[in-house]
């Protein structure tokens, strides 16, 4: 008997087929790389890397992360240009603050900018930003393939920090031309310079034309009694050009490129929407965009038989901590109902990430305006992104992803 079957139900079949498949596959993310650090963590509870000429003492278990991450007496982050790993004394001059400060200074310096990063609980904002990732969602729908990286993370992230900031979308046009990173081009050149420039011509436009922006707000802030030095104003937008910067973009990618590899994972979200909010916190967990900071030991230490000389540093590595087993059942595996999820994707302690709630928003948005419109990703094709020393190899996100959008009906 001949049955006749339309090319729409193949392909409806191999669809089905394809996505009975994934599901029996672990998380994408970790097809590429599993957990770099599981083994150091489970044996010995960290991981000694050479960073720079100078050997770090990497932390690695959860516990450990936090228990260092609030004692800033014994784990400083008094270290200006060291905290970042690797070292940025090669590509800017001035301290970034709040980052690289310990409390009480450190709170007080924070309290300078927490009125505009809270700005991303303010239902306007939260409109701004969303108006903003619809956008280029819809543009990134009109065409036939969008690469995620350059023609929208970077976009999104520059354009929702000046939403974030008050600042102008012609501030932002500039931002979108620096790249993935602020400092330093994809060669390690560096490009600080540029970097330090520019602000300090935004800053001179904003003191004598003050406006209702971020950067306007320094030039007429006082810590303690006194107006902000220059230095001091150059630390804010040091930290804010750079801090969030490619960890946001990274963020972005990862999460676009998990949806378009796992089509359950975008079906269970597209069926509740209120499981958005805690799968994004799965996300930063199993994505960490920042792998680690150093703390300075100023009376030395021993971290699990490994003694740190006072002024020498450890490292608190989140990313590490974020799949310490003890904690996360199966961690590994994309759980995006996972409960609890006590992740330190944005650290711990007084140094809590000043721009989580902004992360936050612009994933979940981005999230929510997918399953909205989107009915399918699919990955053309991808260049991961890894972060190579000595004693690992970590996957980040993707140095490009190319995917194609189809609208949903």
């Amino acid at each position: 008997m001949q049955t006749n079957v339309s090319i729409g139900e193949i392909v409806r079949g191999r669809q089905r087929l394809k996505e009975q498949f994934l599901l029996l596959m672990p998380c994408p993310f970790h097809n590429q790389q599993p957990d770099p650090f599981g083994e150091p963590r489970r044996k010995d509870g960290i991981l000694v890397n050479n960073f720079q000429g100078t050997d770090v003492p990497m932390i690695l278990k959860h516990e450990d992360v936090r228990r260092m991450a609030k004692d800033w007496q014994h784990f400083s982050s008094d270290a200006p240009f060291q905290v970042p790993i690797p070292n940025e004394e090669d590509v800017r001059t001035v301290r970034q603050l709040p980052l690289e400060v310990d409390p009480p200074d450190q709170g007080d310096y924070r309290k300078i900018a927490e009125p505009f990063f809270s700005r991303a609980k303010d239902p306007a904002v939260i409109a701004q930003i969303e108006e903003l990732i619809t956008g280029l969602i819809e543009v990134a729908l009109s065409q036939d393939s969008v690469e995620i990286v350059r023609d929208f993370a970077i976009p999104l992230q520059s354009r929702g920090l000046a939403i974030l900031l008050n600042s102008p979308q012609s501030e932002a046009d500039i931002w979108i031309g620096w790249g993935m990173h602020v400092f330093r081009e994809g060669d390690g050149t560096s490009k600080g310079k540029a970097m330090e420039e520019y602000a300090n011509d935004l800053l001179d436009r904003s003191a004598a034309n003050p406006g209702n922006d971020f950067f306007s707000a320094l030039t007429q802030a006082e810590f303690r009694g006194r107006p902000l030095t220059r230095e001091e104003m150059l630390g804010y937008c040091s930290i804010v050009f750079a801090g969030g910067r490619d960890t946001i973009i990274n963020s972005i990618s990862g999460v676009i490129g998990h949806l378009a590899a796992t089509p359950q994972d975008f079906d269970f979200l597209r069926e509740d929407l209120k499981r958005i909010l805690g799968a994004s916190e799965e996300f930063f967990r199993v994505l960490s965009p920042t792998t680690h900071l150093a703390r300075k030991c100023p009376m030395g230490a021993n971290v699990h038989g490994v003694e740190v000389k006072p002024g020498d540093f450890v490292s608190l590595n989140f990313a590490a901590a974020n799949y310490d087993e003890t904690v996360f059942e199966d961690p590994e595996t994309m759980k995006l109902d996972r409960r609890p999820n006590p992740h330190v994707a944005f650290g711990f302690g007084p140094h809590l990430c000043l721009g989580a709630a902004h992360a936050r928003l612009v994933v979940r948005t981005l999230m929510k305006v997918l399953c909205e419109r989107v009915a399918r990703i699919e990955t053309i094709s991808a260049e991961d992104k890894y972060e190579t020393e000595s004693s690992y190899r970590r996957r980040l996100a993707y140095d490009r992803l190319q995917v194609r959008l189809t609208r949903r009906d």
